[in-house]
Order: C-alpha cells, then sequence, then structure tokens
C-alpha cells in the first residue's frame, strides 16, 4: 500500500529520555510520536529521512549497511549519550534515491560513514523502538533553497508506491535563544502562533500547486523569520509536500513545548 510523507517536529536533543521540569513537557509529543505506526496503513518496508542536522554542498544519500549513531548534541546527561537504535541500513534504497535524484537532474553524492544524526534517531526510537526497518538518511543540500527542496521530494514520490516512508524531520519553530528564555519564565507567550496558523492554512490547500507556491513564499508569512531564523528546520517539511505531490494534506498533531508551537503534517 502506498505510504503517506510526513513532517514531525524532533524535539530538543534527546528529550524524550530525560527527565524534565515540569514533567509533562514532552509527553504529548512523545504520544504523539509512539502512535506513528498507527496512523499508516501498513508497516513502512523502508524509511527515508530527511532530518534538519545534514546539510552538504551537493544532496547526500546514506548508504552503509549498519549506520551509527551520531551524538550530535551537547551539554546533556551522561546516558543521552548511550542510547542505542541500532536500525539497519538499505544500500538498495540508497541506490534507488540516487538513480531518482539522477533522472531529476539533481546531483548527488553518497556517503559510507556518516551516522544516523539526533534528528533521525531520537524521534524513531519512540516512532520504531524495534529498529528493525531499514532506514536511509538524505541530507539537505546547503544552499538551503526551498524549490530546489520542494523538487528533491518531487523527485522522490514514487518511493512512496514501494512502501518507503520519506519522512522529514525538522521543527516548525525552532528560535533557540526565545525557547530557551521561555523555558526559564512561565509566563512568557506562547511563539510562533502566526507562523504555525498560516503554515497550516498552507498545508491544506486543496490546490497542490497553489500550496507549493505558498509554501516557496514561506519567508514573507506572518512571524516566518521568528519561527525559522535559518529555514534549515524548516526544509524537511518542503521535501515532504513535495513527496507529496497533488494528495490532500493535514495537520496531525501540534502542541506548545518551551514556550513555542510546533505541528507535524501528514500528506496523502
Amino acid at each position: 500500500m502506498r505510504q503517506p510523507a510526513l513532517f514531525i517536529p524532533h524535539g530538543g536533543g534527546p528529550c524524550f529520555f530525560m527527565d524534565w521540569q515540569p514533567p509533562q513537557t514532552w509527553v504529548k509529543h512523545r504520544d504523539f510520536l509512539a502512535g506513528l505506526p498507527a496512523l499508516l496503513p501498513e508497516r513502512p518496508r523502508a524509511l527515508l529521512v530527511i532530518s534538519a542536522h545534514w546539510e552538504c554542498a551537493r544532496l547526500t544519500v546514506q548508504c552503509q549497511q549498519a549506520p551509527s549513531l551520531l551524538f550530535d548534541y551537547v551539554g546533556f546527561p551522561p546516558h543521552t549519550y548511550q542510547l542505542s537504535w541500532p536500525a539497519p541500513g538499505a544500500p538498495v534504497l540508497a541506490e534507488k534515491v540516487a538513480a531518482l535524484l539522477d533522472a531529476a537532474g539533481l546531483p548527488y553524492g553518497f556517503d559510507e560513514a556518516r551516522g544516523f544524526d539526533h534528528g533521525v534517531f531520537v524521534p524513531l526510537k519512540v516512532a520504531f523502538p524495534e529498529a528493525d526497518i531499514p532506514c536511509v538518511q538524505l541530507s539537505l543540500h546547503a544552499g538551503l533553497d526551498p524549490a530546489l527542496h520542494l523538487a528533491v521530494g518531487q523527485a522522490l514520490a514514487s518511493l512512496r508506491d514501494e512502501g518507503v516512508l520519506i519522512l522529514g524531520s525538522g521543527n516548525t519553530y525552532h528560535n533557540l535563544p526565545v525557547m530557551l528564555g521561555a523555558a526559564h519564565d512561565p509566563s512568557a507567550p506562547v511563539h510562533g502562533m502566526a507562523f504555525d496558523r498560516w503554515l497550516t492554512e498552507t498545508i491544506e490547500l486543496d490546490d497542490p500547486d497553489a500550496r507549493h507556491q505558498r509554501l516557496l513564499a514561506w519567508a514573507q508569512a506572518p512571524g516566518a523569520r521568528d519561527a525559522a531564523p535559518r529555514e534549515e528546520h524548516l526544509l524537511p517539511l518542503f521535501v515532504a509536500a513535495g513527496a507529496g505531490g497533488a494528495d490532500k494534506a493535514r495537520r496531525i498533531f501540534r502542541d506548545v513545548v518551551l514556550g513555542a508551537v510546533q505541528s507535524a503534517f501528514r500528506f496523502g
């Protein structure tokens, strides 16, 4: 059965595997991720993940048999550097990804050494704790061009018909100074509401061409640069939207964490 394309907020560092005050800080978000398999038409044959935490000068496809974990966060408790998520790689899928990028005229490369970063293993350790579904990570392009990332998704859309779950992993609000300030000030206002409303309205448009055109103009949306001072955490959503094609899309999750709104979207 055809898999949807998803965009999920991946949280902050190893947030789901730590104690927080208040204790419920990440509970709603964790519960959403844990329930993600139940939202799918069937168990995915493979996962293709585009994380906000990998940028390369050209699109790069992870192609090893058994990727390690890349603990690319700093200052967290020691036990969060001992987490495991031993999902197998999928070199055959990596080759298919490369062939589709090549057919679309999108230059690419392979990486045989880099492990899964925390934009992959932290949310997927919650969603797929058995770590038994083959997984490939695809980088962002360091130019951070929204149109290019939309085109990447369009080039890869056919993988959905082969049972591959295309998953963008980022955050719809990623202004860290604001969020860190809000974490220490419970009276701080909720940030990102205007942009979240605009983004949800855009994603849920019935006309996919109108959806894409509005997404390409995202920086002019209300509160856009407050929500995404640098757009790398938003661009995995563009890949998911491109892979969604003409399918209907909707928001499937929203929560307020550390004083900011975070949303997840489903295409198809």
